[in-house]
């Protein structure tokens, strides 16, 4: 089969002919129909140092991924053969302190597809059965391709109360993009989205943005007037990995706010603790998906939210076969896009 792998330590890829993954008792064989594009996906092609101390080539990338289940191990009861599915791309150890509680994603030990094992940027990929989300048979495949990301958009906004609440979102990638209009679906009053890209935030407002905030241009502070705030966000979500993001969402915070922190910075930064102390504020950092309630949460918006139904389906601004893997990585450098999809059909 085909493989975009990561042959050797060090920047690039290749599309290489590798053996089809071979299905163990408690697997499930799904051929892969599309697949998005992540952060993590530049990081490891361009081969820095988060991607050396985690992956151990030759291997195939790629852990947001759409498909049909082709096969399943002789132990698995809970899909069949000829399915749509999705995959929580995090496996799970089982027997830490965090996945005997029940909170898997916080395994001590999690061995991620497409970063520790074999990924799905090719025709075909291999996870425990227990992984596997079943998706409806009529979905379409590029939306199906990026439930990994909307499940980290439905995590994340979730995580406080959000009915009648001023909102701000620092970040207009795809995953902010999704969460603007997952607050806006849960109730949220005012709406902001921040980011440098006009294209991106033109994205942010037609999900449901009240105020769309191009910092390179104009501050947090002049939406809030706009809007006839006279106090601060109650709830921030922090989706760009930026240390001024965060630095000017603390500012631009009500007393008691509530932010929580999905963006992975670049290196360390400093925080204004003195205002995080006096201001009561909440940093809460989000990671992955809960496994699995932020599944059937997000399934189950997508059933009920027409914003949301249409806010996923346009985020996906580029499909890109997967023989031009270098049109699609050169996309989603640019800034100038949503999320980029491989086409694996």
């Amino acid at each position: 089969m085909r493989a975009l792998a990561k042959t050797h330590a060090g920047p690039g890829l290749e599309l290489i002919e590798v053996p089809e993954p071979e299905c163990g008792p408690g697997d499930v064989k799904i051929r892969v129909q599309a697949a998005g594009l992540c952060g993590t996906d530049l990081h490891l092609e361009q081969w820095d140092e988060w991607a050396a101390s985690q992956v151990h080539p030759p291997m195939a990338i790629g852990h947001e991924f759409f498909g049909e289940i082709v096969e399943v191990g002789q132990d698995v009861t809970s899909c069949r053969v000829g399915q749509k599915a999705s995959g929580e791309g995090h496996v799970v150890c089982g027997t830490c302190r965090n996945c005997r509680a029940g909170r898997r994603q916080m395994c001590i030990r999690v061995n991620s597809v497409g970063v520790n094992r074999d990924g799905a940027f090719a025709d075909y990929v291999v996870l425990p059965a227990s992984n596997v989300w079943i998706q409806p048979q009529d979905l379409d495949p590029r939306v199906g391709a990026i439930f990994d990301p909307l499940g980290n958009a439905t995590h994340t906004a979730l995580q406080f109360p959000l009915v009648g609440e001023d909102v701000l979102i620092t970040g207009a990638g795809p995953i902010g993009v999704m969460a603007a209009a997952i607050v806006r679906h849960a109730g949220a009053r005012f709406v902001t989205v921040t980011d440098v890209s006009d294209y991106r935030l033109e994205l942010a407002r037609a999900a449901g943005a009240d105020r769309v905030v191009n910092v390179a241009k104009s501050r947090i502070a002049d939406a809030q007037r706009e809007l006839g705030m006279s106090e601060g966000f109650d709830v921030a979500l922090e989706m760009s990995g930026s240390p001024q993001a965060l630095a000017e969402t603390i500012e631009n915070m009500n007393h008691g706010g509530r932010i929580a922190m999905l963006g992975l910075p670049r290196e360390p930064f400093a925080i204004d603790f003195g205002k995080v102390i006096t201001h009561m504020l909440t940093i809460k950092g989000v990671y992955g998906r809960e496994m699995f309630e932020t599944w059937y949460a997000a399934s189950a918006m997508m059933q009920t939210s027409d914003l949301l139904q249409r806010t996923v389906s346009s985020v996906v601004t580029h499909a890109v076969p997967l023989q031009d893997w270098p049109e699609a990585f050169a996309a989603a450098r640019s800034g100038e896009c949503g999320k980029v999809v491989l086409d694996i059909s």
